[in-house]
C-alpha cells in the first residue's frame, strides 16, 4: 500500500517551489497522497522545523512519510537523510537539527543516508542544481519510497543514530514554591507562546483557576511581572487579558485572550526568555 507524503518547509506558497515539489511527487507515482502540514516555518529555522513535527507526527496513521525542508546549509556537506522514528514514521529531511525534538520525545530507530546516485532526480535541463534539493532529492526520494520503488533499506546507508545534529533542548525547573521554564515556540496566528513548563509538573505547584505571579525575563531584564489566572478555556478570561493554559501537547502556554501577546507585549521565544511562576 502506498504512503502518504505529509510536507512542511519555509518556502510559502509565494511563487513555484512548492508546485515544483508537488509536481516531482505526482512523476514518481500519481497515485501518492499528498497533504502539506505547512509551508509557513520561519526562514531558516530549523529549531521551529524540528518542534512543528512534534507537535503532529504522533496523530498521523503509521507508515506515514514527512518531508520536512528547511535547510539553510543546502548544497553543503550537510547530509540528507531519511530518519525511522521507533514510534512508526520516516522522516525525510535535511540532517541539520529538524529532529531534534522527535529524536527527543518518540525516538529514532534508524537513520540512512539518501544515496544521490539513485535517489535523486537527473534532468538533462537542469544539470547539477545544488539549491533546490527539496525538489530534487528530498521530495523524489520521498515519492520512491512512498510508491514502494525503493525500500528502507534501499534509500541509502545507514550511518550511527549519535551522529544526528541535535538542538540543545532545556528542561524547566520545578522548585518547592517556583517553576522556571522558557519559551521554546509561539502560536504565530494568535499570539501565544508555549513553554517548556509540563502541565504535569505546573499542576504540583497550582491548581485550575489560580492567579499565578509570573515574571518573564528577556535576558536580565524583566520584561513582564503580572499575576494572571490559570484557566482551561479562553473564554473564562476577559477579553485582552493575558492567561495561562496548557496547550494541545500538555505544556503551558500563554495567550492575551482576542489579542496577540507576541506583538502587544513585545515578547518572543529562544533560550534568552526566561519565565518564572510561582504564588503571590
Amino acid at each position: 500500500m502506498k504512503k502518504m507524503l505529509v510536507f512542511q518547509t519555509d518556502f510559502t506558497y509565494k511563487e513555484g517551489a512548492v508546485a515544483a515539489m508537488y509536481g516531482v511527487v505526482k512523476s514518481v507515482d500519481p497515485g501518492i497522497e499528498i497533504l502539506t502540514a505547512t509551508h509557513e516555518i520561519p526562514q531558516y529555522d530549523t529549531w521551529s522545523a524540528s518542534y512543528r513535527l512534534y507537535q503532529y507526527i504522533d496523530f498521523w496513521p503509521k507508515g506515514t512519510i514527512f518531508v520536512s525542508v528547511v535547510d539553510p546549509g543546502v548544497g553543503t556537506s550537510r547530509r540528507a537523510c531519511v530518519a525511522r522514528t521507533k514510534n512508526g514514521y520516516y522522516i525525510v529531511t535535511p540532517d541539520n537539527g529538524s529532529l531534534t525534538h522527535v529524536d527527543r520525545y518518540f525516538g529514532i530507530e534508524e537513520v540512512r543516508q539518501i544515496d544521490e546516485t539513485v535517489n535523486r532526480l537527473h534532468r538533462e535541463d537542469n544539470g547539477a542544481v545544488s539549491i533546490f534539493h527539496g525538489r530534487d532529492l528530498f521530495s523524489y526520494c520521498a515519492a520512491r519510497l512512498a510508491s514502494g520503488i525503493i525500500s528502507y533499506e534501499e534509500v541509502g546507508p545507514a550511518y550511527p543514530i549519535e551522529e544526528i545534529k541535535r538542538h540543545e533542548i532545556f528542561e524547566a525547573k520545578v522548585f518547592e514554591d517556583h517553576i522556571e521554564g522558557m519559551f521554546e515556540i509561539n502560536d504565530p496566528n494568535f499570539g501565544n507562546l508555549w513553554t517548556n513548563v509540563l502541565l504535569s509538573d505546573f499542576k504540583k505547584l497550582f491548581k485550575m483557576g489560580d492567579h499565578v505571579h509570573t515574571l518573564i525575563y528577556m535576558g536580565d531584564e524583566v520584561v513582564f511581572d503580572e499575576t494572571i489566572p490559570y484557566y482551561d478555556s479562553f473564554g473564562k478570561a476577559e477579553d485582552h487579558t493575558v492567561m495561562i493554559y496548557n496547550n494541545e501537547i500538555n505544556k503551558m502556554g500563554l495567550a492575551e485572550v482576542v489579542g496577540n501577546l507576541c506583538e502587544d507585549y513585545h515578547l518572543s521565544y529562544g533560550q534568552e526568555y526566561k519565565v518564572v511562576f510561582s504564588h503571590e
